[in-house]
């Protein structure tokens, strides 16, 4: 039988071949890690053609959705390969203004792959539910997103109540409209333009090699 080309699949969105691509893989001994970082590309491939019109919301809800359900059957696999014990805690959530949730639960599922206790806040979340998330939890890293532009202020807002609160935790933002400008702007310690980026960056925030 012909080896399925996992990165393909996910990015068109043919969810039976990219269950069965990873549990192939998984059977054939390949790191949970490796097939992570193949769907992860694959999400980036979906991105491209949403970004050039080929593809539309519904179709990235759709891909979502084929994410999660592959990185599901990674869960037992990463804790096989050493990511069996937290790693660090992250708040994550998009900022007031903005109902955007896909992007924010694809980084959600892969840091939680990786061993991460994830505090996800949800969409639109004020101010106020930052800062009592940060009270609750104390995290090593607190993750912003948006999608809208007009939702930058509130995310430097967001970002300058944070930081008040004298947290020691990181703080990065991102989303489909955010830049490394962005978040200098916003005042935010560092840009994940992915969420392999938010995983690296989170890592380093908690002291993890």
């Amino acid at each position: 039988m012909e080896k399925v080309d996992l990165v393909k699949a996910v990015t068109e969105l043919e969810e039976d071949l990219v269950i069965s691509a990873v549990n192939e893989q998984l059977a054939a001994g390949i790191s949970a890690v490796e097939i992570l970082k193949q769907l992860q590309e694959g999400m980036e491939g979906v991105g491209k053609l949403y970004e050039a019109g080929d593809y539309y919301l519904s179709e990235l809800i759709m891909s979502a959705e084929v994410f999660s359900n592959a990185a599901a059957l990674l869960g037992s696999a990463l804790a096989a390969d050493g990511n069996n014990k937290t790693t660090g805690t992250v708040i994550l959530g998009t900022v007031k203004d903005d109902i955007h949730d896909i992007g924010k639960n694809i980084v959600s599922t892969i840091l939680s792959c990786n061993g991460f206790k994830v505090v996800d806040i949800g969409v639109d979340a004020p101010i106020e539910t930052f800062v009592e998330a940060i009270k609750d939890n104390k995290p090593d890293v607190i993750g912003m997103f948006c999608l809208l532009t007009t939702a930058f202020d509130v995310m430097k807002e967001t970002v300058a109540a944070v930081k008040a609160t004298g947290t020691s935790a990181t703080v990065l933002v991102g989303g489909g409209p955010v830049d490394l400008n962005v978040a200098e702007w916003c005042g935010a310690d560092g840009y994940c333009k992915n969420a392999y980026d938010a995983v690296e960056m989170s890592k380093k925030a908690s002291n993890i090699n």
